[in-house]
């Protein structure tokens, strides 16, 4: 990690809601999911929110070498967003505490604010992690 990394850095990602990230693609397994309507689902919209930070501090780490990791999320997600529509997601970093990160969010579409809140993530060796990772697979 740079010395740079520095709470206040900002980012803005966009992103437009494809059908394959609405709810009834989140799991295809579940019946329940498969009857629900074609809004963009939380948990994909937990995966865009966590590339919008790794993207926001890439450049301030020894990628790939070093990566980041979702550790604790807190985060609404209070209005829908169909299909072909643009999210808009804005991260500001606003805690370093050595390896932990912690991050502002806010994401709307074209009409509304749909999430707010704080996601943290943690800096990681990728190497040790994954082996750390494959030791569970045993």
């Amino acid at each position: 990690m740079k010395d740079a990394l520095k709470p206040g850095l900002a980012y803005e990602f966009r992103y437009q809601v494809p059908l394959e990230r609405t709810v009834p693609h989140l799991l295809p397994e579940s019946e329940e999911f498969q009857q629900m309507p074609k809004v963009l689902a939380s948990g994909f919209m937990v995966g865009l929110i966590e590339w919008a930070c790794i993207q926001a501090i890439k450049p301030f780490l020894d990628w790939p070498r070093e990566q980041t990791v979702g550790i604790g999320f807190q985060l609404s997600h209070s209005a829908p967003t169909p299909p072909g529509h643009t999210v808009t997601i804005r991260v500001e970093l606003s805690q370093v505490e050595g390896r932990k990160l912690t991050f502002m969010v806010q994401a709307a579409d074209e009409s509304e604010l749909i999430s707010q809140g704080v996601h943290e993530r943690f800096i990681i060796d990728a190497d040790r992690f994954r082996i750390k990772a494959a030791s569970k697979a045993r």
